[in-house]
């Protein structure tokens, strides 16, 4: 009977609690919604120029589902490549052949390098059977006396050449610099929420909406106080990850930490805004999946050029959209500020954002 009740109780708390119920029911449907569109979503063909390509190599490549663009000369082949938006260059040289990649992508990279041997090498194959069928008619004509030697063509070699990283370089190189923003992201987000969630829960929020204090001088002091621990957390967390676990670092230490910063900032006046619609720490919680989970799909992990036009543009609302480009932008690419200056205006844009509905989130506690 004692566990009967016990049920009993849990089912009625449950049933009145309308947005856990919802919840728990709607949260894993949007979830695996959301991955079924994002691991389905298939990834843009690879673009590369060539230099001095035939017309039959060039038509191999576009049949290989590879966009081509021609060139009759470059002067710098890494500058190109990152003006056009290029995966790579190819320059062929009589029997030589020079590809530089972007290597942006590193999985991407060695499949768009595997394709070009591979034509690479049909093409030297192709060459050989026209050499055995000349050498066969010259064998034919030629009078009973010394036969003749079949010349062999030696496969080419490709020289590779990087943009980015080399040819060690892995997929973790790439995820590493997202992780470390979207952990940032993440504890500054739940921290700061579940902490003002106890200002409220204890009373301490409501003495102060008591006093002649005004709302923006709250949010303010509550940003400022937590986000001195952010600041340490972001710092360690930066820290460790590169001179520890020795993740990619080809730019600025200090502007990886700044960009972790704002984007501590984005998250610590998101989580303040958000505890304000929870009336318990299991309920700040609930806004994880919802809130949280989708920011780590569309921080870079996933090509968002792949995904559908939709889901591109969900993309856009989410700030870690912004800091995981910005990280890979400073970690991987080697690129300064000024390059990344649109993610930092956009991010500092969430903030200033999520801060005046802070404000605005305090009236309902004020007319208590």
């Amino acid at each position: 009977m004692r566990i009967l009740a016990l049920i009993k109780r849990i089912f009625q708390q449950i049933l009145r609690d309308k947005r856990t119920l919802a919840l728990m029911m709607v949260a894993p449907l949007f979830i695996l919604t959301l991955m079924h569109f994002l691991f389905n979503s298939t990834s843009p063909d690879p673009k590369i120029g060539v230099i001095n390509g035939s017309t039959a190599f060039i038509q191999q490549l576009q049949d290989k589902a590879i966009h081509v663009k021609q060139y009759d000369e470059v002067k710098n082949i890494k500058k190109t490549i990152v003006a056009d938006d290029l995966d790579g260059i190819l320059k062929i040289d009589g029997s030589r052949y020079q590809l530089t990649v972007s290597n942006s992508d590193p999985t991407a990279a060695k499949g768009l390098e595997m394709k070009i041997q591979q034509i690479i090498a049909a093409e030297t194959a192709k060459t050989q059977a026209a050499n055995g069928a000349a050498f066969m008619e010259k064998v034919q004509k030629a009078v009973p006396a010394l036969p003749a030697k079949m010349e062999q063509i030696q496969p080419p070699k490709v020289e590779t050449a990087y943009v980015y990283g080399n040819k060690d370089t892995t997929f973790f190189d790439i995820l590493g610099p997202i992780l470390v923003g979207f952990f940032v992201f993440f504890f500054v987000f739940l921290i700061s929420g579940i902490a003002l969630l106890r200002e409220r829960t204890t009373g301490t929020l409501d003495r102060l909406l008591a006093t002649p204090v005004q709302r923006r001088d709250i949010v303010f002091g509550y940003l400022s106080g937590y986000g001195l621990f952010a600041i340490i957390q972001t710092v360690i967390v930066v820290f460790y990850a590169v001179k520890v676990l020795g993740i990619v670092l080809a730019g600025s230490l200090w502007n990886v930490i700044l960009i972790n910063l704002i984007l501590a900032l984005v998250a610590l006046s998101l989580g303040i805004l958000l505890s304000a619609f929870a009336n318990s720490e299991f309920q700040m919680m609930q806004f994880i999946p919802i809130v949280v989970i989708p920011q780590v799909f569309f921080a870079g992990i996933l090509p968002v050029d792949g995904m559908p036009n939709w889901l591109q543009v969900i993309a856009k609302f989410m700030p870690m959209y912004y800091g995981g480009d910005a990280l890979k932008a400073i970690m991987y690419n080697g690129l300064g500020l000024g390059d990344i200056r649109s993610d930092i205006l956009i991010l500092l844009g969430f903030a200033v954002f999520f801060i005046v509905l802070n404000v605005f989130a305090l009236k309902k506690y004020r007319k208590i």
